[in-house]
């Protein structure tokens, strides 16, 4: 038993080290944020609490029964007065009656059923386009939530490309300050060429401290567009991006776009609440029924019968109610005239908003073709200033380059290699957007 339990816990901690340290794709990243981040999780819920909205409106027209009852007692019985003629008395004279019981006692149930309230049936085919709403408000969450993890992706790489490149070139100043020591120590080279290497390493670490610092906060925000814990350990796969021209056959059609569409939503919802004022000016038309018991007597009447003083009768009615609005002082009117206003204001977002997808789509693509021709320089600048440094390496332990041509040299080479990460990382954001244009987000994690 004893060597069961702990083969278990070797298992599950080889398991939990396993996750730990696997690699984090960006596949893996969004389909984490799609389930855990609380914008996406919230907007599965508004889709979920659409199908109880339509119920809630679907309620109105179905049959409203309820159930009531009352037990009253009246220490003073009202007295009224009377003529005694009408009850074949004396003409003039009055007598003194109460009518009523001390005790009283009603139950019943009670029907209502709407027959034709033009509110109610704009009501539930705006409940249903709200579920369309919704639905659509989901997939631009997600599209929204996607952009952002993809976006810190990059971000990350970027930085720790960067600390890829300041690692590389401390390492290599390194190996230089150890052939600057040996040389001083045999008298080939000078006390100041030794402490200018060393300031420069130290001013290496200094960079590359304030990198790991950046790598650690674009870690943290990755996390937090991905609604994981901003503890856990994360691990990222060693791979190069590729570039590649984007093949943009036609201008994508933005009106299909879910920012667009999602306006739209909202305008076909704008008018049923236009058509639900509207509604106002019909009548409306129910039919109502009840039934009643009560009993009523000197004793309170619950369990007591007409043997005991108390007597039972019952009443009931039904009853068709009409409703006809003649004149509601403009109320009406007037929000009738707001929801025309509402109308006429969404109109101008929708021609808006696609104005500015058109734009973000045309700067993405301009973007584009700017980072392919950035990237093919910058990696070319790269190799050069790599050949550059290489040269000057043999110069300078040939006594015919200056230390300040080899740092120099070494500088230029850290500049280019940064460049060069820095046009990748333009490329993959002006990709995000092209991809996002055209409504292709969803492909990242395919």
């Amino acid at each position: 038993m004893k060597n069961t339990k702990i083969i278990l816990f070797l298992f599950f901690a080889l398991s939990a080290f396993s996750q730990e340290n696997k690699a984090l794709t960006l596949k893996d990243a969004i389909s984490y944020a799609l389930e855990n981040k609380a914008d996406a999780k919230k907007a599965k819920l508004k889709v979920e609490n659409s199908d109880y909205q339509i119920q809630e409106v679907r309620s109105r027209a179905l049959p409203q029964i309820a159930a009531n009852g009352s037990l009253t007692y009246n220490p003073d019985i009202q007295t009224t007065f009377l003529d005694s003629g009408a009850f074949g008395g004396q003409p003039g004279s009055i007598i003194k009656a109460q009518f009523g019981q001390a005790w009283s006692s009603t139950a019943g149930v009670s029907v209502n059923q709407t027959i034709f309230d033009q509110s109610v049936f704009t009501g539930l085919k705006a409940a249903k386009s709200t579920k369309e709403f919704y639905q659509i408000n989901e997939q631009l969450t997600e599209e929204q939530v996607i952009e952002k993890v993809a976006n810190a992706y990059y971000q990350v790489y970027v930085q720790r490309q960067k600390l890829i490149v300041i690692d590389t070139t401390f390492k290599n100043t390194a190996k230089i300050k150890e052939i600057i020591k040996v040389q001083y120590e045999n008298g080939l080279a000078k006390k100041i060429d030794l402490n200018r290497i060393l300031v420069k390493l130290s001013n290496i670490s200094t960079q590359r401290q304030q990198i790991a610092n950046a790598v650690l906060l674009q870690e943290n925000a990755l996390k937090f567009y991905m609604g994981m814990p901003i503890e856990t350990k994360i691990n990222f796969p060693k791979t190069s991006f590729d570039v590649k021209p984007q093949t943009i056959s036609e201008t994508p059609n933005t009106t299909n776009r879910t920012e667009y569409l999602l306006l739209k939503k909202n305008e076909q919802l704008l008018e049923y609440q236009k058509k639900s004022v509207v509604a106002g000016y019909y009548p409306t038309l129910s039919l109502s029924g009840n039934y009643n018991f009560i009993g009523q007597g000197k004793k309170m009447p619950l369990g007591a019968l007409p043997s005991d003083g108390v007597y039972w009768s019952n009443f009931s009615s039904i009853g068709l109610n009409l409703r006809v609005p003649l004149f509601t002082g403009f109320g009406t009117r007037a929000r009738i005239r707001q929801a025309e206003i509402e109308l006429k204001k969404i109109k101008e977002d929708l021609n808006d908003t696609k104005l500015g997808l058109d734009l973000s789509y045309e700067n993405s693509k301009l973007q584009i073709d700017n980072s392919i021709v950035t990237i093919k320089t910058q990696k070319e600048n790269a190799q050069l200033a790599q050949e550059v440094l290489d040269n000057t390496k043999n110069n300078y332990y040939q006594g015919l380059a200056s230390l300040t041509d080899l740092l120099d040299a070494e500088n230029a080479l850290t500049e280019a290699q940064n460049n060069y990460t820095a046009a990748l990382l333009d490329y993959k954001l002006a990709e995000i957007q092209i991809l996002k244009s055209k409504g292709e987000l969803k492909t990242l994690i395919k």
